[in-house]
């Protein structure tokens, strides 16, 4: 039986949820220990580190639209296919 009451998007915006999801955990991760690497672990890092993340996570994201599909065709022509 069908559930109705959760709700998913298109199939047809998975090309855009997942460059999403995957710049946002990864400008999240890589701000992080950058602002701490440069400013050290203190109040003024996690302060500044917001900051960071979002410059990032601008970059990052049409980057990965536009990468993306450049980089399956590479992952395709290195392993094998099932």
């Amino acid at each position: 039986m069908k559930d109705t009451t959760s709700y998913k998007l298109p199939k047809s915006t998975t090309p855009f949820i997942m460059p999403l999801i995957l710049s946002i955990f990864m400008t999240c991760i890589v701000s992080a220990i950058s602002t701490m690497r440069n400013v050290g672990i203190t109040v003024e890092a996690f302060h500044m580190w917001p900051t960071a993340w979002l410059i990032s996570w601008v970059f990052a994201f049409p980057t990965l639209l536009l990468v993306l599909p450049v980089v399956k065709r590479i992952a395709k022509l290195i392993a094998h296919s099932e």
